[in-house]
């Protein structure tokens, strides 16, 4: 097992370091130029190429490369001589558009989203995989087709549309929850609760839904297994054979959709945060590409792509822990 772990590990290592240098060479190959974007309003060729000289941007991309990982480890210097500052680390880079650093920005932004993602996975594997063995072991009857066809109109709405609904009737019309924006749980926890609990529900409707319709496939599939058969023949509790045998060998496909899932949340849920105006990653990546703000699309695509780098390395290690023979792989 623990010569599986260090496998994997040095794996996300190696993809971690090929996704940096690939995200960083796509947006230094893009046609915008940061140091005229941050000119501002006065700008001539001296002012551009100064700003270029502040970004660094004067070096050679390898050079620009090195430094941009130097001040996620140890910091970077801004600027030379006297008009110089200092981005501690982990610095992902500086924005000049709104006078932050990046590091800042994601910090502050990071636990919403978190929150968020987290909430809805809760939500979405309780309820999916608790009525997809609820349809799976009533087959053919009315609970079967009843959650399959609520899973597959779930399924079929996009989220927006779906918070939407949402916010007009649980809060416009109906008045049950009321949301005036979003509030730390420390500030105030019933607040943050009612500012959660929508935007949980929305993501969790759409998830729930496939992995609802996923688990009853995958029970349907195990649950006529002979070692299925040959537990229940040695007199094993249902419940047993259900959840130790029937459930945990389904699992493998579960857990890759599931780690997948919730990397990709929280990489930024751009819609939902939008539509219940969460100020989270997603947020702040969709209003730096406005704004063409370079250093904080690129550090958030990095954020984003390491959470389902990382992500994929939880994966093997639980495939490991529900199945031994992938140890072997």
């Amino acid at each position: 097992m623990g010569a599986y772990i260090v496998r994997r590990v040095i794996a996300m290592l190696l993809m971690l370091i090929a996704m940096s240098m690939i995200v960083f060479l796509l947006f230094a190959a893009l046609p915008a130029d940061p140091a005229r974007l941050t000119c501002g309003k006065a700008c001539t060729p001296q002012v551009v190429e100064a700003n270029r000289h502040r970004l660094g941007l004067d070096k050679p991309l390898y050079e620009q490369y090195a430094v941009f990982v130097k001040g996620i480890f140890a910091g970077r210097t801004y600027g030379s001589g006297t008009a110089t500052f200092d981005c501690p680390a982990p610095c992902l880079g500086y924005s000049f558009n709104k006078g932050e650093e990046v590091t800042a920005l994601i910090a502050g932004t990071l636990p919403i989203t978190a929150q968020l993602a987290l909430g809805a996975f809760v939500l979405w594997i309780v309820v999916g995989v608790s009525v997809g063995v609820i349809a799976a072991l009533r087959r053919g009857k009315w609970q079967d087709r009843t959650i399959m066809g609520l899973a597959l109109a779930g399924y079929s709405f996009p989220s927006f549309f779906i918070g939407l609904l949402l916010v007009y009737f649980v809060q416009i019309r109906w008045g049950i929850i009321g949301f005036e924006g979003y509030v730390r749980f420390t500030d105030d926890p019933v607040g943050w609760f009612t500012g959660f609990i929508l935007p949980w529900t929305a993501l969790a409707m759409i998830y729930a839904a496939f992995y609802a319709r996923l688990t009853r496939n995958q029970m349907l599939e195990t649950m006529g297994e002979d070692y299925i058969r040959t537990a229940r023949a040695k007199g094993l509790p249902e419940r047993t054979v259900i959840g130790k045998h029937g459930l945990r060998a389904g699992l493998t496909p579960i857990v890759t959709a599931a780690g997948l899932d919730l990397s990709a949340l929280l990489g930024g849920a751009v819609i939902t945060e939008f539509v219940f105006n969460l100020p989270g990653l997603g947020r702040l990546s969709i209003d730096s590409v406005l704004e063409a703000d370079l250093p904080v699309i690129t550090a958030t695509v990095l954020v984003a792509s390491t959470f389902v780098i990382v992500a994929n390395l939880v994966v093997d290690i639980l495939y490991a822990v529900i199945d031994p023979r992938v140890r072997l792989a």
